[in-house]
């Protein structure tokens, strides 16, 4: 019976914890590389590209 609801209906997402946040499910090993990666690397820093660090042109005609 629950697998026609979830056909007809669709499944509910599995990404929420019990306060609505989403949660990866990921091994503690994957978090821990990425972290490694992201704070090792300013590539790999998307602050590093998302106009947060971008300087002014003085001269600019906006």
């Amino acid at each position: 019976m629950k697998f026609l609801l979830d056909f007809l209906f669709g499944k509910g997402p599995d990404i929420f914890d019990e306060q609505g946040r989403v949660v990866h499910k990921h091994p503690k090993s994957k978090w821990e590389a990425w972290n490694k990666r992201y704070f090792s690397d300013p590539e790999m820093n998307w602050r590093n590209h998302t106009g947060t660090k971008a300087k002014i042109k003085k001269n600019s005609s906006l």
